[in-house]
């Protein structure tokens, strides 16, 4: 099986090497990704300027590709250019920090994960809970198995999937949940400063501020401890069915089966 994995928080990320180690038990995985950090850059792609690409070393031997651009162009590039073969399924991840809510719309990891749907391939962005100090265990075992599954399956679903995950270890996860997207987002804190010449500058401080508005929530079914599945569409006002996921054991991934 083949997977195409890239994420937002650049190509030395943990939570992409946490990734590409659980991803490879199940198939030949090429890392194409952000030379730089791309967070919140939202679906931004490179059109003016030529998009540089780099064989990056990491872990001793050749890691991937390092991306002169944003995540979408990681697909992008990595689909129509880089890969010899198509990937079976397109993982983003994981990012540091939940994709909850409104936040979705900011993200470049979840964008990554709806530009593999727009050229036609399942995608899914992975992110945990926590920023400072991640635990990606629980994540990237899921994840993984997760996209072994739509491979095997030979799913091809007409969505890409928002997968966010409590940071702790598997044995921990309380639950898998099909979610929609709540109205959690992020609140803007401007912190004003001026620079050695006197110049005016601001630093955004702001934080994600969690909305309780309904069970059926991703944000919601973070909090309780379970991992969040949401159905995501670049037709922001889709309304499609769900059966293509209905029918697959999702609880049954915590405990590999």
């Amino acid at each position: 099986m083949r997977f195409l994995l890239t994420n937002d928080d650049g190509i030395y990320a943990h939570g992409l090497l946490a990734m590409k180690n659980e991803l490879e038990k199940y198939g030949h995985v090429t890392v194409i990704a952000p030379i730089t950090e791309q967070s919140a850059v939202g679906h931004t792609i490179t059109i003016a300027d030529p998009i540089k690409v780099k064989p990056v070393q990491r872990a001793g031997g050749f890691f991937g590709y390092g991306i002169a651009g944003s995540p979408a162009d990681c697909v992008k590039l990595g689909i129509s250019c880089i890969m010899d073969d198509k990937p079976d399924v397109v993982v983003s991840g994981i990012n540091r920090g939940e994709n909850i809510g409104i936040n979705a719309l900011y993200s470049g990891t979840v964008s990554a994960a709806t530009e593999a749907l727009i050229l036609g391939f399942t995608g899914i962005a992975v992110s945990v809970d926590e920023y400072m100090d991640p635990d990606y265990s629980a994540a990237s075992t899921f994840a993984a198995r997760l996209a072994y599954l739509l491979a095997l399956k030979g799913i091809r679903l007409p969505f890409a999937l928002n997968v966010n995950c409590p940071s702790t270890t598997l044995e921990r996860i309380k639950g898998v949940r099909i979610t929609r997207q709540g109205e959690s987002r992020f609140t803007d804190k401007f912190v004003k400063r001026e620079d050695p010449r006197g110049n005016t500058y601001y630093w955004q401080a702001g934080r994600t501020k969690i909305v309780d508005d309904g069970e059926d929530t991703d944000a919601v079914c973070l909090k309780k401890g379970m991992i969040s599945i949401t159905p995501i569409h670049y037709r922001l006002g889709w309304r499609g069915d769900l059966d293509s996921l209905k029918g697959l054991d999702l609880e049954g991934l915590l405990n590999g089966s």
